[in-house]
């Protein structure tokens, strides 16, 4: 909302305004220290401004997720009954092994995020203004980091004076993930008692700082919780025990495909999982969606059949041309291609990304590299599970960072990455800013900053 920046930055102008920036940063990088607001060793946020949605954006955001996870569930269901269909997605012999686990819930990612770049807010019934370039079915972080940034941008000083004339309001992200959490929980014993938690990953991962915001909520519900190293973790009496004490529902924050490579795939958890001993969420069954390759299954004109009237105009609309690598012929803009000759002719304008992979890693972006390097990274797409992707623009807004003593206003690339909840709808925002062109804060730069609704006083 142009007229809320406008007015936050005219604030941190002139000599006034840079006392009130030096206060504003000041204070927000206290905010960080005590809430532990870290991705590994870095601060989550380095600039001093967060997103503002007029309430008409922020809901038209949410109306354009509801036809598109109509049609990720459309395809999931088909997969599911339909081997030729799920070859589609490419999943590993280990993968489809896991399919048959019951989860004892409905949704397979009852908790998920879409990764959007959207071109204009206000613009979102036009095909061309929003593009979903991928899709994280299987561990979505940042909801818990983005309701923290909210609280502590909320009492900044450049925020109290903004709130003399904006009303704002943070969009809060973690609490449908705790809420669909505790649904699962409900679906798979039958029961209102509550669980008892066991947060898993590794305990070197950079996003464990958000586990002990997690259990700070939990606790704070009379839940009690642990974080856990699923190494530590040990099935016996019928139970999955964890931290020394018995669990009754795995928030999985370890990525099944590390999960296996370390353990196997008849390691403690998911042998509970499988003997239904213990709720997990997201589900195995999560991976059919989180595949890389579930984007190319909706764009591909082969399966236009799966999908209702609105879910197909919406994967038209918001979903860049995908497809799978691999030897065939397939249709671009309603022409005819080969599809291998096209993707090493057109190199400037596609996105090549491994199939399975997190953090920005392996994506190559045509349009950075020379005729070699590309056709190497075609040699590989094509040797291991890869999609190739059209590429869209990405939008880019003015953010203030205080430098030398001086407010310094640029432009960073930004995406927006709704929290999906039930599969269904969206429940919350992540916001990331980089000035590179993958906006990853696993890929070891940018910035995360929280969402505000606003609308003058």
């Amino acid at each position: 909302m142009r007229q809320a920046v406008d007015a936050y930055h005219d604030l941190l102008g002139g000599t006034t305004g840079e006392q009130l920036a030096a206060d504003t940063q000041g204070a927000l990088d206290e905010q960080l220290a005590r809430r532990g607001l870290v991705f590994g060793e870095r601060a989550l946020c380095t600039v001093l401004r967060p997103r503002f949605y007029a309430p008409a954006q922020f809901r038209l955001l949410g109306d354009r997720v509801k036809p598109l996870m109509r049609a990720f569930d459309q395809a999931f269901r088909a997969a599911m009954e339909d081997a030729s269909l799920r070859a589609q997605f490419r999943l590993a012999e280990w993968e489809e092994a896991l399919l048959d686990i019951d989860s004892g819930f409905d949704a397979p990612s009852p908790t998920s995020r879409l990764d959007l770049f959207v071109m204009d807010p206000q613009r979102l019934d036009d095909p061309g203004s929003m593009a979903l370039t991928e899709y994280n079915a299987e561990v979505p972080a940042g909801a818990a980091y983005a309701d923290a940034l909210g609280d502590a941008f909320l009492d900044l000083p450049a925020m109290r004076e903004l709130a003399r004339t904006w009303r704002v309001w943070p969009i809060r992200s973690h609490n449908g993930v705790i809420h669909v959490l505790l649904d699962a929980w409900r679906q798979f014993s039958g029961g209102t008692a509550k669980p008892r938690i066991a947060i898993l990953d590794w305990p070197s991962v950079p996003t464990y700082s958000e586990f002990v915001l997690y259990r700070d909520h939990f606790t704070a519900l009379g839940i009690e919780s642990v974080i856990s190293d699923p190494r530590l973790a040990e099935y016996r009496d019928g139970k999955l025990w964890c931290e020394g004490q018995p669990v009754d529902l795995v928030y999985k924050r370890v990525l099944l495909s590390e999960l296996v490579e370390e353990m196997g795939l008849d390691n403690p958890v998911l042998r509970a999982v499988r003997d239904r001993a213990v709720c997990m969420v997201n589900s195995p069954r999560s991976k059919i969606l989180h595949k890389k390759a579930s984007l190319a299954v909706l764009s591909d004109e082969r399966n236009r059949r799966l999908l209702d009237a609105d879910a197909a105009a919406a994967v038209d609309a918001f979903i860049p041309w995908t497809r799978v690598v691999e030897e065939r012929r397939t249709t671009h803009g309603g022409r005819d291609v080969d599809l291998v000759e096209f993707i090493r002719r057109e190199r400037e304008r596609l996105v090549l990304k491994p199939n399975d992979d997190y953090g920005g890693a392996g994506i190559v972006l045509g349009w950075t590299v020379d005729a070699a390097e590309w056709e190497g990274a075609l040699a590989r797409a094509l040797a291991e599970p890869y999609i190739v992707q059209e590429r869209v623009p990405i939008p880019s807004e003015p953010y203030p960072s205080l430098a030398g003593g001086r407010v310094h206003i640029i432009d960073r690339m930004i995406d927006t990455a709704p929290f999906v909840s039930y599969g269904a709808h969206a429940d919350g925002l992540l916001t990331r800013l980089s000035t590179a062109a993958l906006l990853n804060v696993t890929a070891g730069g940018g910035s995360q900053v929280p969402a505000f609704v606003v609308e003058p006083r």
